[in-house]
C-alpha cells in the first residue's frame, strides 16, 4: 500500500504540477531537469501527453461551462466526470481549440519529446515502472505490485482527476466569484493534492498555489516550493492580498 501511495504522489504531481501548474497556466517556471522528472511522471499518470492535457484546458477555462468546454459540467455530473472521455469532442471544443495559442507548448523540446514517444512507452510508463518499483524498492510480490502499485494506482488517480471536473463543479462555495460554476471543494483537494480550491483557481488562474492559503492542504504547492530551494524552479506568481480581498468583496459569495 505504500508503494501504491509513493506511485500515487508521483504521478499526480506529473500532472498537478506538470501539465496543469507548469505547462497549462506557466504559473512558474521549471528549468530543465525538473521538466524531465515532469514529464515522466505525467507519462506514468497515462492521461494524455502533455501538449494534450495543457491545449484542452486551456480552452476549458476560456470557454468554460459551454459547448467548448471539453467536460462542460453543465451536461451533468457524469458527463464532466468521465461521460465526456465515451463521446465524440464537441465541434465547439476542435474549433476554438484550434484558434488557442499553444506556440510556448510546441517550443518546448521535452514536450515535443514527450508527444512524440508518448504512445510507444505507455505500457512501461503506467503499469511496468510502477510495478518493478513498487516489487523492487517495498519488496512487494510482482502480483501485488501490478494490482495495488499500477491498476487500483491508476485508478484512483483518474477520478481524483475527474473530480477537479465533476464534483469541484458543482459542490462546494464561491468565495471568490459566485457567478463562475467552479466550487470550493475540501474533500477534492484532499484527493487531488490541493487541487480543489476550485473557486480560486478559476478566479486567479495565474496562481502557481492554486489557493489562496498557501501550503495549507496543498502538497502540490509544497512541492513546488521545494524545488524552488534546490534551485530547479523560479518565477513563482502569486495573486496579492489585496486583489484576493477586492475580488471577494465584489463578486464572492460571502461565505468567506
Amino acid at each position: 500500500c505504500l508503494a501504491a501511495y509513493f506511485c500515487f504522489l508521483l504521478t499526480a504531481l506529473g500532472v498537478t504540477a506538470g501539465a496543469h501548474r507548469l505547462w497549462s497556466h506557466r504559473s512558474y517556471k521549471a528549468k530543465l531537469p525538473l521538466r524531465i522528472f515532469l514529464a515522466a511522471a505525467n507519462s506514468m499518470a497515462f492521461q494524455n501527453d502533455i501538449f494534450e492535457w495543457s491545449r484542452d484546458h486551456r480552452v476549458h477555462h476560456k470557454y468554460s461551462e459551454t459547448d467548448a468546454d471539453p467536460h462542460n459540467a453543465r451536461r451533468g455530473f457524469f458527463f464532466s466526470h468521465i461521460g465526456w472521455l465515451f463521446v465524440r469532442k464537441h465541434r465547439d471544443v476542435i474549433e476554438k481549440g484550434r484558434k488557442l495559442d499553444v506556440t510556448d507548448l510546441l517550443a518546448d523540446p521535452v514536450v515535443r519529446f514527450q508527444r512524440n514517444f508518448y504512445e510507444d512507452g505507455l505500457l512501461e510508463y503506467c503499469e511496468i515502472f510502477p510495478s518493478i518499483i513498487s516489487w523492487y524498492i517495498w519488496g512487494e510480490s510482482l502480483w501485488n505490485s501490478y494490482f495495488l502499485a499500477s491498476i487500483l494506482r491508476y485508478t484512483i488517480s483518474l477520478n481524483v482527476t475527474w473530480l477537479v471536473n465533476s464534483a469541484a463543479h458543482m459542490y462546494g462555495n464561491r468565495p471568490y466569484d459566485k457567478h463562475i460554476s467552479p466550487r470550493q471543494n475540501p474533500l477534492v483537494t484532499l484527493g487531488a493534492i490541493g487541487e480543489g480550491f476550485h473557486n480560486y483557481h478559476h478566479t486567479f488562474p495565474f496562481d502557481y498555489s492554486a489557493s489562496e492559503f498557501g501550503l495549507n492542504f496543498n502538497p502540490t504547492t509544497w512541492f513546488i516550493d521545494f524545488m524552488c530551494w534546490l534551485g530547479l524552479a523560479t518565477d513563482r506568481k502569486r495573486a496579492t492580498k489585496p486583489m484576493i480581498e477586492a475580488r471577494k468583496a465584489r463578486t464572492g459569495d460571502g461565505s468567506a
